[in-house]
């Protein structure tokens, strides 16, 4: 089933145009028919009335036809236009001489005197002739008697002109059906313009260079847009709920992991240090689950929910800047080698947590070097995050490298803030890759 509207507007245009054209035709080919026929109709009936006024009588009554009809077909033999004037009471009968040896077979039936009779006839060579015929009284030298004069044309003539006619046309209408359809797609394209500006207007909120529908809109249109714009606001309104009643929750449990901390200090001091380091390690642990949902909450739901595209120099820069600030971060040697400009479809702040996390990794475990650098495979950016370190435990790095496998939470070495760059690498469909060095070191690669 065709999808698509403009060329549902096109196959239907299509089928009218041909058909309204065709009807078109035929109508036109039907007038044109009649009215040759009346002009016909009018030219035999002057045939007669010349013939009829021409007509004389001899002494003995016979019939006298002294001068000829001008036409000239009437002199051709078998021309095409004939007439015929018989005289029943005396049984007589003159006829044109492009009739030569044929006699127009009349009907023998009853008409009124003066009226025109129109009737198709054979005609000489197997033709098929229009006849007129009128029985007209003259006063004879015998009396007053009915006279039968009749004209006939080839019916072919009207045939030919038809057929003549339907051909000539044919061009005119193939120019008259493109311009219709021409003017229908322009009508199309005109009209489904707003339909276009509300998905122009859907491209820039899903590239979050807008987040509402605005512009002019027909008054057909601004009940969807409306409600479109009542749904993003309502969507927009139901995340920043649920980053707030998640962001309360991690803060809510901040204070209470705080407290139960002091307490598992208190009774280490008190000398119960099992039961101290035990309470500690809960501690600590929810903590950092505290941390990473706070942090998730933080990170866009969806690539399409994002506030914007980001500048991977400019967001690597950031991230640096900070973690050369640090003692681990001051002693190594930083080597960045990426080239401004490259825009990424990561939110800024998700792209800077991810690369913080990851670089925070290397700067605890990097001996005396880091090197960032970018590139381009198969039209993708591509970042590449090196160290120096003691490399991933190989059975963790196995499970990492396996296909479709993301840096895991379990996997010895990589921590909660690899968790979380997991976790936007899900959201925004990257490819992550981590393998440890030969010379020494780990190395993560992201596509994006």
């Amino acid at each position: 089933m065709m999808q698509s509207i403009r060329g549902r507007f096109l196959l239907v245009s299509l089928v009218s145009v041909a058909l309204a054209l065709a009807m078109a035709s035929v109508v036109l080919v039907s007038l044109f028919t009649r009215n040759l026929e009346t002009r016909i109709d009018h030219e035999l009936t002057g045939h007669i009335d010349n013939i009829a006024g021409a007509l004389r009588f001899a002494a003995d009554g016979a019939l006298l036809l002294p001068e000829r009809p001008v036409d000239r077909r009437f002199e051709e033999a078998y021309g095409g236009l004939y007439w015929q004037v018989e005289d029943d009471a005396r049984k007589g009968e003159l006829r044109s001489a492009s009739l030569w040896d044929y006699s127009l077979p009349l009907p023998d039936d009853e008409q009124e005197t003066g009226n025109i009779h129109r009737y198709r006839l054979p005609g000489p060579e197997g033709t098929d002739l229009i006849v007129q015929e009128r029985k007209i009284v003259f006063a004879a030298p015998d009396g007053r008697r009915a006279i039968r004069v009749a004209a006939a044309i080839d019916g072919a003539v009207v045939a030919d002109a038809r057929r003549a006619f339907a051909f000539d046309i044919i061009p005119y209408m193939v120019a008259l059906a493109v311009f219709l359809i021409a003017a229908s797609l322009a009508q199309l394209t005109y009209g489904l313009r707003p339909i276009s500006s509300v998905s122009e207007g859907l491209d820039r909120i899903r590239e979050r260079k807008a987040e509402r529908l605005t512009g002019a809109f027909p008054r057909e249109l601004r009940g969807v847009v409306a409600a479109v714009n009542q749904l993003l606001d309502a969507q927009s309104r139901l995340i920043d709920k649920a980053k707030a009643r998640a962001a309360d929750l991690a803060h809510g449990l901040k204070t209470p992991l705080t407290v139960l901390s002091n307490d598992a200090e208190t009774l280490r001091q008190r000398g119960e240090t099992e039961i101290a380091d035990e309470l500690s390690h809960l501690a600590g642990v929810m903590k950092a689950h505290v941390e990473h949902e706070l942090t998730r909450s933080r990170i866009a739901a969806s690539a399409e929910l994002r506030k914007s595209d980001a500048d991977l120099a400019a967001s690597l820069g950031v991230i640096v800047r900070t973690l050369k600030r640090t003692p681990r971060g001051e002693a190594l040697d930083w080597n960045i080698a990426v080239a401004p400009g490259i825009a990424v479809g990561v939110d800024p702040l998700d792209l800077q947590e991810m690369l913080g996390n990851i670089l925070d990794n290397a700067v605890k475990w990097s001996r005396s070097r880091i090197r960032v650098m970018s590139a381009s495979r198969d039209g993708r950016p591509v970042l590449t995050i090196e160290d120096d370190g003691p490399g991933a435990d190989p059975a963790g790095l196995r499970t990492i490298m396996q296909r479709g496998t993301r840096l895991d939470l379990k996997t010895p070495g990589t921590g909660i803030g690899l968790a979380i760059v997991r976790d936007i690498a899900d959201v925004y469909g990257l490819d992550i890759e981590a393998e440890n060095v030969a010379a020494g070191g780990f190395r993560v690669t992201i596509r994006f």
